[in-house]
């Protein structure tokens, strides 16, 4: 999956926002805590996102799919490749990704976001072409 194509999955979910951090990082948060990470520039990862405890074994036993360095004991995991997961079952992932950060925000904030629109991608940001390569 591109970065356009995951921008489009991610911030197509209630209250979803994007920014850059940690330098060169795509970061998706729902109320403020993130659910999904991809550098912007060539890495040797692809894409972090946060699995139920089951699915972490799961998808950790597939081919270049890893433990999210740091992020291991909360049940993140790390594509090594683009390709190392179908783009629609990665966005059944993403889905599931933000479903848990926002099952933990507080109820009040919770309501807000369910009330709120799915943020539109903003005008597309100048990726270089192996960036936006599937």
């Amino acid at each position: 999956m591109n970065v356009d194509r995951l921008r489009e999955v991610c911030l197509s979910f209630p209250g979803a926002t994007e920014q850059v951090q940690w330098g060169n990082d795509l970061v998706f948060k729902v109320g403020g805590k993130m659910f999904a990470v991809t550098p912007l520039e060539p890495a040797s990862v692809s894409l972090s996102f946060k699995a139920s405890p089951e699915n972490f074994a799961e998808l950790t036993e597939r081919p270049d799919i890893i433990p999210a360095p740091y992020l291991a004991r909360a049940q993140w995991v790390v594509l090594q490749t683009r390709d190392a997961l179908p783009a629609e079952e990665l966005a059944l992932w993403l889905r599931q990704s933000y479903d848990l950060v926002f099952a933990k925000l507080p109820k009040k904030m919770r309501d807000a976001l369910r009330r709120a629109k799915p943020s539109a991608p903003g005008p597309a940001q100048k990726f270089s072409k192996t960036e936006t390569q599937a």
